[in-house]
């Protein structure tokens, strides 16, 4: 009899550090290829004009925002998905699994009909001049042609996750990457067709990597490639998931999308710089996001199982080794930040703009391992609610308002802004630890 990779890695047993970091390298190394991936759509926007890559950073953010719900779906897949794992229920595996890729394709229409209706508003919010605007509304359009593909491997992603696979999505992201290098250059220069061949080689990508995915879910598991379920009525334990993770999500981008906005009344270059400065910023995160995954499917197994004392150990286990990341990632960010920024534009201003984020910001790298961390943790024992509070509060409410008052009405110069994310990430990281430890007391 064949055996499946979820029956060969049990979760429920074994040493917890090394389950972390078997999980959380394949996970790491299919972020850097993620966030590689994104880079590299700036540096070949660079070589078109400035504007085009003011322009495709813009439309980043845009399209984030779009698609905040991708990753909530991914996040309430694992959630709900990893305990029937731990509790060996195959039936309640396989139903949940077909309901969130059928879940997946009905959020995706949704996602499609808001990008039609609200692009041209919100890359103007973000301050696009006019020069600018037509490439960033250039790429989205073309993007949201492949939305479909894009949550087809948000949610695959998730339910090889609940299983304790990282490998699959390491090696589609992997794969996207390398295919990204070769179809951006085709697209965009030698067929002549500029931006939109970025957007239309990130729509082909996202179809492939997706069908993959979707076809590894049926080798992890051995019932063959699962089909979509569209049981809406019993969506409901799904959706109290999933709705929470995406808020937060949605959050993030909110915050960051207000932020860009803030920073454009300072002009189209410095929107750049912050946006190259945030992706190096995730990329040196990337290690600790892994990690995020890792508990997400570990302690998600192990609360299935009822194995109490498993996960409040995997907790504490991930705060260890993020004391690790955070020793390497903080010197980059101070020492190296504005070599990084050289690789992607000479432009003075943007590599200036870029360099102060990551400089200032590396002052709470390790606030942002602690908040990863409590969120992958609440969300795998079913308590989504405070993560998507507490998110809420500090990437919106919190430093909206204060940076608003700050930028628009006190005239304080645009570096204010950064200082404002130290502060607010900081007391954010201790509450939410706080909670956590409070809340895994309280397990049976």
């Amino acid at each position: 009899m064949k055996t499946s990779v979820a029956q060969k890695e049990d979760l429920t047993e074994g040493s917890i550090p090394r389950h972390l970091i078997r999980l959380a390298i394949p996970s790491s190394v299919g972020m850097i290829f993620n966030t590689l991936y994104n880079l590299a759509d700036y540096w070949f926007a660079g070589k078109l004009s400035s504007d085009a890559l003011a322009g495709v950073s813009i439309a980043s953010s845009v399209f984030f925002l779009l698609i905040a719900s991708g990753i909530g779906l991914q996040i309430g897949a694992s959630a709900v998905i990893a305990p029937t794992i731990g509790e060996k229920n195959a039936a309640e595996t396989r139903r949940w699994t077909k309901e969130v890729l059928g879940l997946s394709l009905v959020t995706s229409v949704v996602i499609m009909l808001l990008g039609a209706l609200f692009t041209n508003p919100l890359v103007l919010l973000l301050g696009a001049e006019p020069h600018v605007a037509p490439f960033a509304t250039t790429y989205i359009y073309w993007t949201l042609v492949a939305v479909p593909a894009f949550m087809l491997g948000f949610a695959a992603a998730g339910i090889l996750m609940a299983h304790g696979d990282t490998k699959s999505n390491r090696n589609a992201l992997a794969l996207g990457f390398a295919l990204n290098l070769v179809l951006n250059p085709l697209f965009m220069f030698v067929f002549g067709w500029g931006v939109a061949g970025l957007a239309i080689a990130t729509g082909l990508i996202k179809v492939i990597t997706a069908a993959y995915l979707v076809h590894r879910i049926g080798r992890v598991t051995d019932d063959g490639t699962p089909k979509p379920a569209f049981s809406i009525s019993q969506w409901l334990p799904l959706i109290k998931q999933v709705v929470p993770a995406s808020f937060n999500m949605l959050s993030v981008i909110l915050g960051s999308f207000i932020t860009v906005a803030l920073i454009g009344r300072f002009g189209s270059q410095h929107v750049a710089g912050f946006s190259i400065g945030l992706r190096l910023e995730q990329l040196l995160l990337l290690p600790a996001l892994g990690m995020n995954a890792a508990v997400m499917a570990l302690v998600g197994q192990n609360y299935g199982a009822g194995n109490v004392d498993r996960v409040k150990q995997t907790y504490s286990a991930g705060l260890k080794i993020g004391i690790a990341m955070a020793a390497v990632g903080i010197p980059i960010m101070l020492f190296l930040s504005p070599q990084l920024m050289q690789f992607f534009t000479q432009d003075e201003e943007i590599i200036a703009t870029g360099s102060a984020y990551l400089r200032i910001d590396a002052v709470a790298f390790y606030a942002y391992v602690v908040l990863f961390l409590t969120t992958a943790t609440l969300q795998a024992i079913k308590q989504p609610t405070f993560p998507m509070a507490l998110g809420l509060a500090r990437h919106l409410v919190v430093p909206v308002t204060i940076n608003v008052i700050l930028i628009v009405y006190l005239s304080y110069p645009m570096l204010s802004v950064f200082y404002t994310v130290i502060g607010v990430v900081l007391v954010s990281a201790i509450t939410a630890h706080l909670f956590t430890r409070w809340r895994l007391t309280k397990l049976a």
